[in-house]
């Protein structure tokens, strides 16, 4: 037998034996159709979660604190956190209530003696003498409104020795010790309300007209995303940064105030695009690509340019058509050409936590 024999016969049973081999088995993945939705590119801008009510609590007195509520103290609206010593104050409350008590007195005996004399006008008693006496009753009805309203005003600044809470919250600060001296409008403690929260964000000045109050725009903190309504824009630019603000209304308050999170701004007016989902854009050095399953069941690699992405949906632009088949679970798997098995995510949903075997990661 010559060599080119030999040589022919080998590459004879070689091709054979491929021929005979089994084909390698289906990967399992999940599928999603490429459609054509009404969306808007993003742009996202970081953000953080503030309290609607943030305040530092002062008191318009002056004097030695007596009390003031530890760290971490949650209160209700109007419960006491601090409290100043009061022992001059309560004195002069004191004065100003006896002086209304003597002023009180006076009054009343002139208030009889006027009955007296006017009962008596027509005999013995002039007209002069009558004037003096209600002009004397008049005089102590002026003396007791005064008396009355240095008694409130003591009151008050009494009252003012005690700082309580305007809202409910939590004492998150104390910025005066127990035996300091403060003086009139210093503050003492900041109280943070933990429960009416809202987003605080500054973006682009350039996109203020995109953003109009009770739109929805999505949010993302720590890897969730969900939609937020907008409460207010402040169509005002500052002169550095030429960004402005815009509040939303937070509905998970199991956030804390000063998480930072995100927010997806519209680029522009929303429009008509092809879309697909995140999960089925992979990216390699030589650009983005996704995996078709062809009606022959196989996989098909697809370059395709990534415009912008509204949420979980990404713009795309190539050999891609509405309707098609896209793979958005083991992507970077599939090799092109390779066969597939299509699993619902409804039946993915089924199965157990550990997954279904053979499913390319």
């Amino acid at each position: 037998m010559s060599m080119k024999t030999a040589a022919a016969l080998a590459m004879l049973a070689t091709a054979t034996a491929w021929a005979d081999a089994p084909e390698a088995p289906a990967v399992v993945v999940e599928v999603a159709k490429a459609n054509v939705a009404r969306v808007a590119p993003r742009r996202w801008v970081p953000g953080g979660v503030v309290s609607r009510n943030d305040a530092r609590l002062a008191t318009s007195a002056a004097g030695r604190l007596d009390y003031v509520a530890e760290v971490g103290t949650r209160v209700r609206a109007g419960d006491r956190i601090a409290k100043l010593e009061d022992e001059t104050l309560r004195l002069q409350v004191e004065d100003a209530k006896a002086e209304v008590a003597r002023i009180e007195a006076q009054r009343a005996m002139s208030e009889r003696q006027l009955k007296r004399v006017e009962g008596l006008a027509n005999s013995s008693i002039s007209q002069t003498q009558l004037d003096e006496v209600r002009s004397q009753l008049a005089v102590l009805t002026a003396q007791l409104q005064q008396g009355q309203v240095r008694q409130r005003a003591a009151q008050h600044d009494l009252e003012q020795t005690e700082v309580r809470a305007p809202f409910p919250g939590v004492v998150t600060e104390r910025l005066a010790q127990r035996g300091e001296y403060v003086t009139t409008g210093a503050s003492i403690v900041r109280l943070v309300d933990t429960v009416h929260l809202e987003v605080r964000a500054q973006g682009p000045l350039s996109l203020v007209g995109l953003v109009r109050p009770s739109m929805e725009l999505p949010v993302r903190v720590g890897g969730r995303q969900f939609p937020a309504s907008v409460r207010t824009v402040v169509p005002v630019g500052e002169e550095r940064s030429r960004q402005f603000e815009l509040r939303l209304v937070l509905a998970d308050s199991a956030l804390s105030v000063g998480t930072p999170i995100e927010i997806g701004l519209p680029e522009r007016e929303a429009g008509d695009a092809l879309v697909v989902p995140r999960d089925a854009i992979a990216e390699r050095q030589d650009g983005k690509y996704l995996m078709r399953v062809g009606a022959d069941g196989k996989a098909q690699r697809v370059a395709v340019t990534a415009d912008a992405s509204d949420g979980d949906m990404v713009m795309v632009r190539g050999n891609i058509a509405p309707g098609d088949t896209v793979v958005i679970r083991g992507v970077e798997r599939l090799q092109d050409g390779q066969h597939v098995t299509i699993l619902t995510r409804e039946a993915a949903a089924t199965k157990a936590p550990g997954g279904v075997q053979g499913l390319a990661r």
